[in-house]
């Protein structure tokens, strides 16, 4: 497998791995898959700043992540939002944790010092939902610091959001 920061020609490829949890999932929030131009823009944006990386395997992307902005005002600059997403069929090979490794590593070089994730959080597990990522979160060092209540509301549910945090370097 690599990891390389990804390219603008790579829009449709992880479009396609979002797009199932769009359709899929309330892993989402976004009720319609953005088009194409939509998420060329999102990558091109966050790449001005940030690291986006893709996940190969054989050629073929198998994932991603990505890093934004905790919040817009300067003070939180040494805080950054992770998001991450893999091919529903390629998950329990280790590609997630590969990928935040990487973009861990690559954001403490940038000064980051806190790590957040913002996650959909079942009421009741079901098939739209599970407390997966919450799981894969906690096991990469990850801790639980706030949960919004039903704020999210798909496929005819209500789930919460959980915010989990990672600090990664000394706050000097």
């Amino acid at each position: 497998m690599t990891i390389r920061s990804a390219m603008l020609g790579d829009a449709q490829e992880i479009l396609a791995i979002y797009a199932y949890y769009v359709e899929n999932t309330a892993i989402s929030f976004e009720y319609e898959v953005p088009s194409l131009e939509e998420f060329f823009a999102r990558i091109k944006k966050t790449l001005e700043k940030y690291p986006y990386l893709v996940i190969e395997d054989e050629g073929r992307i198998c994932g991603y992540a990505y890093a934004g902005p905790l919040g817009v005002r300067a003070a939180y600059c040494h805080s950054s939002e992770l998001s991450i997403y893999l091919d529903h069929r390629a998950r329990g090979r280790g590609y997630g944790r590969a990928l935040y490794d990487e973009l861990e590593r690559q954001l403490k070089d940038m000064g980051i010092l806190n790590l957040y994730a913002c996650i959909a959080d079942p009421i009741e597990e079901d098939e739209y939902l599970t407390r997966d990522s919450e799981r894969f979160h906690s096991h990469l060092g990850f801790k639980k610091v706030g949960e919004f209540h039903k704020c999210g509301y798909k496929f005819g549910r209500w789930c919460n959001i959980i915010w989990m945090e990672k600090i990664i370097g000394e706050h000097r």
